[in-house]
């Protein structure tokens, strides 16, 4: 009987998170028939029933999740002996994928993009922006060498590097004359515009306003900082903005004002997440540093 095949492993941990052998088959770039077809040689190989098959979706018997996991780790130990022959050909050298949430990457990518490039000519950046659920799914995952984000990030098998802090402010419209610059009785009086769900920057909006009733909280969710913006220019609402963003989305002519808080400020915490095992720490160190000297700035 011939052995377990990498291409098996890579096709079942596909359909293990993804539930659908359509989907895992685009994923994998292979036929629907191929892929099912190595899932079946996987199960005979092990002499284990893997998967229950079902008519839209599949689910994972309780041996399929335990070899799901340790699929898993394999694949990531073999990107990570990718990452390793990458790091011998010199410090930041080749591809590297750089994942970052949308309420960063606006602010930063045009400041750390330039300093890349000049320092580091033979660097390949691969970027990918979404949200932090995500982009921790990608990492675990082995589709990200390292990810920007907002901490605290917690799994045993990643590492974080704390960078700067990205203190915020209250946006308020600035055509309107509140009879006081308090904050949280700005909180208390308007109505708190707030992203969409599953960005990491709405939980912590709502995490600071935890003393704002739920009537203050405003339904709409917004995709982006800049249509937040929009809407407190337009008298809509109020909301959170982060210093780092500040400048880009609240031009002079807007009619937005900013409110700092009263001390202790609040803040997000800027941090690089990267796996554990991955074998590229001067590559890892070399991107805190240009990260730690912009938010420095900022």
């Amino acid at each position: 009987m011939h052995g377990i095949s990498v291409k098996q492993l890579r096709y079942y941990y596909a359909l293990s998170r993804l539930k659908h052998f359509g989907k895992a088959a685009d994923h994998c770039a292979v036929t629907q028939p191929a892929l099912s077809m190595q899932i079946k040689d996987l199960e005979e190989i092990l002499g284990l029933s893997l998967v229950i098959r079902g008519k839209s979706k599949i689910s994972l018997t309780p041996d399929g999740e335990e070899i799901a996991r340790r699929a898993e780790k394999i694949i990531t130990d073999i990107q990570d002996i990718g990452s390793y022959a990458k790091t011998r050909a010199g410090l930041l050298s080749g591809i590297f994928r750089l994942g970052i949430i949308p309420t960063i990457a606006p602010y930063i990518l045009p400041k750390l993009l330039p300093i890349l490039s000049d320092k580091y000519p033979d660097l390949d950046l691969k970027l990918r922006e979404t949200t932090t659920s995500r982009l921790k799914d990608e990492i675990l995952q082995g589709q990200l060498d390292a990810i920007l984000v907002a901490l605290p990030i917690n799994h045993h098998d990643l590492e974080t590097q704390a960078l700067f802090e990205d203190p915020f402010f209250l946006a308020i419209n600035a055509d309107t004359s509140p009879q006081t610059d308090d904050v949280q009785t700005l909180l208390d009086q308007g109505n708190l515009l707030l992203l969409e769900e599953g960005h990491c920057l709405r939980d912590q909006a709502v995490s600071l306003c935890e003393k704002v009733s739920q009537e203050n909280f405003s339904q709409f969710g917004a995709t982006s900082l800049k249509t937040l913006m929009e809407l407190v220019s337009n008298g809509q609402g109020i909301t959170l903005v982060p210093k780092m963003a500040a400048k880009v989305e609240i031009p002079n002519e807007s009619n937005v004002r900013l409110l700092p808080f009263s001390d202790p400020e609040p803040t997000r915490t800027i941090g690089l997440v990267w796996r554990k095992s991955s074998p590229r720490d001067k590559d890892f160190k070399a991107i805190s540093k240009a990260l730690e000297e912009i938010g420095n700035k900022i």
